[in-house]
């Protein structure tokens, strides 16, 4: 039994607590529902201009509803280590702590952004609010009692991993994040506040080493090359290398967005040809999707594509671009249909350049570029590109069609927002651990500043946050590795994660004090770069759409 109480009494008193208050919390989500549905929904469809005029009310219940699923996730988690017999003593301070956390925020105002809590009254919802509140199970969680001593003792548990992973009853899965750490410790750990202070890009040697573990082949399909293996471990691997370098777990996300890309929509001659060399590493690929003006507006992109006999000559501005100047390939969305004005003109290419140096980054005719300064997520160097004709043969065209561009992107959106909120997780965990460390070690007033509560209440809260994360994580790993749509679960691990990593990113900073805000120090980094996981793979608020979208439209 995973409980780790006193009496066989207490245990099964705190599952039905949990129980019901789980119960009550997915009653007031389903009046939650109801209500949105009443206020934005016309036969079947969201209204564009009423979700625009109350786009906050909307928003906070993506928020509530991303918030039961975490209270469900972490049910699930907790009974699947009971199952496993691989709970400990973690576990209900988690659970307990989450509890009276998620549950105040549903009852009291969703926290949508550092400076915006959305009211249940906001939403028309402050009679079920009360009456959610006044339930026996959740006001047994929202009374207090005995929160100061869970947190302390969560804090003395905490190790070298903040809790225990159920997926890791695999073996297979559980060795390969060892092997991971141990590459880590060896290879990222020691250099990468040097890469962050220099803004020097991630070592060739580090690369390779990455391919020779097999990490950008994860999710390629064993006949072309990979190990074949699901999302699940794909997060498992973002994780643990996230947590020692942002941008050297996210080497990888360039390759399975390549990857799915080619599998999905690619010609038999594109998978046979591409995916064997991105598993192997000896093909780095970059994503060429976003332009200056457009941002998450994909429909409205001008980079256009022109056939002149054997090639495609593309012509454009794109910004943000990862690892360009390194890369081998370039996915690029383009507009081959000059009439359009929406998504429905674009075609996806698979272009081909060279390797560029530092003196040289992008040695062919039709293709320059200059890089963006960021304030952290640096190892591999953000770009702004310019295409002038750049040539890509006839075949480069992904599928052999026009227009395919669009519906082909989007079908690679759910894997690559699971992984970005991987790597939140990954960052979070960092953080916490950071933290931990550094409040073990600091002295002040004659003890370790972890013995100070206000020092351990936001470990322990960073540590329930980081759960949260991988276990919403986790769930929309597996429903896409079972073959079913998970666009909402996957926008709710993104939303989710995304917060966790900066909330304790930046409470780590805080921890730190002054030392925190030096760059010697790897909290600073951890802050830097937890930043921009709110931002790219669609910003917390397209999340939110995606969310109510989801939940409250007729779905195919």
């Amino acid at each position: 039994m995973w409980w780790n109480a006193k009496t066989l009494y207490s245990m099964r008193r705190m599952e039905r607590r949990i129980e019901e208050a789980l119960a009550a919390a997915r009653r007031y989500e389903a009046a939650a529902r109801a209500r949105m549905s009443a206020l934005l929904v016309r036969d079947g469809r969201i209204d564009p201009a009423t979700l625009e005029t109350h786009q906050s009310a909307a928003h906070g219940f993506a928020w509530l509803a991303a918030t039961v699923a975490a209270l469900d996730g972490l049910k699930g988690w907790a009974d699947t280590l009971a199952a496993q017999g691989r709970g400990d003593a973690r576990v209900p301070a988690i659970l307990t702590l989450g509890y009276s956390e998620y549950l105040a925020r549903l009852a009291h105002g969703l926290p949508l952004s550092q400076s915006e809590t959305l009211r249940p009254a906001e939403m028309g919802l402050a009679a079920e609010a009360a009456a959610f509140a006044a339930d026996p199970a959740v006001a047994s969680f929202l009374s207090g009692d005995g929160l100061a001593a869970t947190r302390a003792k969560l804090v003395e548990l905490l190790e070298d991993s903040i809790a225990p992973d159920a997926d890791e009853a695999d073996a297979t899965l559980a060795e390969m994040r060892a092997q991971l750490r141990r590459f880590a410790a060896a290879k990222i750990d020691p250099f990468a506040q040097g890469w962050h202070r220099d803004d020097a890009i991630i070592p060739l040697p580090v690369v390779e080493g990455l391919a020779e573990l097999g990490v950008f082949g994860l999710c390629v399909p064993e006949e072309y090359g990979g190990l074949g293996l699901g999302k699940i471990a794909m997060c498992a691997t973002s994780e643990e290398l996230s947590r020692a370098h942002l941008a050297t777990g996210s080497l990888a996300t360039r390759s399975e967005i390549a990857s799915e890309l080619v599998r999905l929509g690619g010609t038999d001659a594109q998978r046979a040809h591409w995916l064997p060399r991105i598993a192997d590493g000896s093909c780095l690929p970059t994503a060429v999707f976003t332009e200056p003006d457009t941002g998450s507006d994909l429909g409205s992109i001008r980079t256009r594509a022109v056939r002149d006999g054997a090639t495609w000559r593309i012509t454009g501005a794109k910004t943000w671009i990862t690892h360009a100047a390194r890369a081998d390939l370039m996915t690029v969305l383009a507009r081959t249909d000059p009439a359009s004005k929406d998504h429905r003109g674009l075609s996806m290419f698979l272009a081909p350049k060279p390797r560029g140096t530092d003196g040289d980054p992008f040695p062919v005719a039709g293709l320059s570029g200059g890089e963006i300064r960021t304030l952290g997520y640096r190892g591999m160097q953000e770009f702004e590109l310019a295409f002038d004709g750049f040539a890509v043969p006839a075949d480069g065209l992904l599928g052999g069609v026009e227009g395919e561009g669009f519906r082909q992107l989007m079908a690679t959106f759910e894997s690559a927002r699971i992984q970005t909120a991987a790597r939140a997780t990954g960052v979070a965990e960092a953080a916490t651990l950071e933290a931990l460390s550094y409040a073990r070690q600091r002295k002040q007033f004659g003890k370790a500043i972890v013995a100070f509560p206000r020092v351990h209440a936001k470990i322990a809260m960073m540590a329930v946050e980081t759960t949260v994360a991988r276990v919403l994580t986790r769930a929309a790993a597996r429903a896409k590795d079972e073959g079913r749509r998970c666009d909402v679960e996957a926008g709710m691990a993104k939303l989710v994660a995304a917060r966790a990593a900066w909330a304790a990113a930046d409470d780590c900073v805080q921890i730190h004090g002054g030392n925190g805000y030096a760059e010697e120090y790897a909290a600073s980094r951890l802050l830097a770069d937890a930043r921009i996981l709110n931002i790219f793979e669609g910003a917390a608020e397209i999340q939110a759409q995606v969310i109510v979208r989801g939940l409250l439209e007729k779905r195919n």
